[in-house]
């Protein structure tokens, strides 16, 4: 390794896996065969190009060469989206030039919109997911259910956060409608965002060189939180509809910031659209119990609908079980499988395109929570 590289101490500030060199072999293996870069870790992502970080406060504007961009197997475009940088994702830089991406830990995606099988990295290398949910309009369990399926399965630990309960007469009520989620280990907490004092009650998941992302709908308080989590007012922040309480997009585009704790935090803009990528883990995704209830059934194929011996209906009928979590247990499930079957015909076809005697590529791989 060069000997201007950053210190290890400086890069654990914006996240870096602690102690260096970092825990992955394939990490060292990539910055050996790098001699002459440093790493660095993207702190905003543009149409142009990225915003890199070698340091606390230290920001580069960055190009990714085209080289890196189409890797073997593509003769025109660029690679998808998914295998190119993301915010939160660490990479080897030489001077300005992103010469390799390192592997992730873990990440956010989602299925992209559109026909077409595509991934979307929303973020990479995090440690915890904020889910943000205002206790207005906006509050929906179900859609709860499927953010913490896209984070579990990423291998992040999702916890829900409920915000504006400065608002409502009824939050132990809101809580109570998810306790099923809670039951699961998913962590539920109810803020006032513009409380400093409320919002401590997130403090034991942004310690030190920890990474938490926000996500939600647009006007759930992400960016509200992101300010008092700061301590100033950097994000800007706008006023939600009275019909539905969704605000505008005041946050375009994902950025990574350092908090006085010492954690790093990813503010992201709202997300419309949840689609599974077909990777997804059910059991893993908050939905462990409808899992183990499903093993229990006598047939090997229930539907849990009306078959004789349903250990799925069971629960229900004790009222152990949500029917409305079953319902959308099973949507989710089928999108997952749907989605499984686009990735497995896109690696079959990028198989086809390596020409005869080449393997197709391994599924991504990321690290389970603990």
């Amino acid at each position: 390794m060069s000997e201007t590289l950053p210190d290890y101490g400086a890069l654990r500030v914006i996240g870096w896996p602690w102690p260096g060199p970092p825990e992955l072999p394939t990490w060292q293996a990539l910055m050996d065969a790098h001699p002459q870069a440093r790493p660095a870790r993207v702190i905003e992502q543009h149409r142009s190009g990225y915003v890199v970080a070698d340091a606390p406060e230290a920001s580069i504007k960055s190009e990714s060469p085209a080289e890196w961009q189409r890797p073997p197997g593509y003769k025109k475009g660029h690679a998808p989206g998914h295998e190119r940088a993301a915010v939160g994702d660490w990479v080897l830089l030489e001077g300005k030039r992103i010469v390799a991406l390192l592997p992730r830990r873990t990440a956010i995606k989602r299925g992209a919109a559109g026909e077409h099988y595509q991934q979307q990295v929303i973020a990479a290398n995090i440690d915890t997911v904020f889910i943000v949910c205002g206790l207005d309009a906006d509050f929906n369990p179900r859609r709860l259910e499927r953010y913490c399926l896209l984070v579990g399965s990423g291998g992040a630990e999702p916890v829900v956060v409920l915000t504006k309960a400065d608002l409502t007469q009824d939050v132990p009520g809101a809580v109570g409608a998810l306790v099923e989620l809670a039951a699961q280990k998913i962590v539920v907490r109810a803020v006032n965002a513009r409380d400093p004092g409320s919002v401590s009650a997130l403090l034991p998941w942004l310690g030190d060189g920890r990474t938490v992302a926000l996500v939600g709908s647009s006007g759930a308080g992400k960016s509200t939180l992101t300010n008092t989590l700061l301590g100033e007012e950097r994000m800007r922040t706008g006023a939600v509809r009275d019909s539905d309480s969704r605000g505008r997009h005041t946050t375009t585009y994902r950025a990574l910031m350092t908090l006085p704790s010492g954690a790093c935090v990813i503010d992201t803009p709202g997300m419309r659209e949840l689609k599974p990528t077909g990777e997804e883990d059910l059991a893993e995704g908050g939905f462990a119990d409808i899992e183990l209830l499903a093993t229990q059934c006598r047939f090997r194929d229930c539907s849990h609908d009306r078959e004789p011996g349903c250990a799925v209906q069971a629960a229900i009928a004790r009222g152990e079980l949500d029917p409305a979590r079953l319902a959308n247990y099973l949507k989710l499930r089928d999108e997952v499988a749907g989605a499984a079957e686009k990735l497995a015909a896109r690696l079959a076809q990028k198989a086809d395109t390596r020409g005869p005697g080449k393997a197709a590529p391994k599924r991504p791989e990321v690290k389970r929570r603990k």
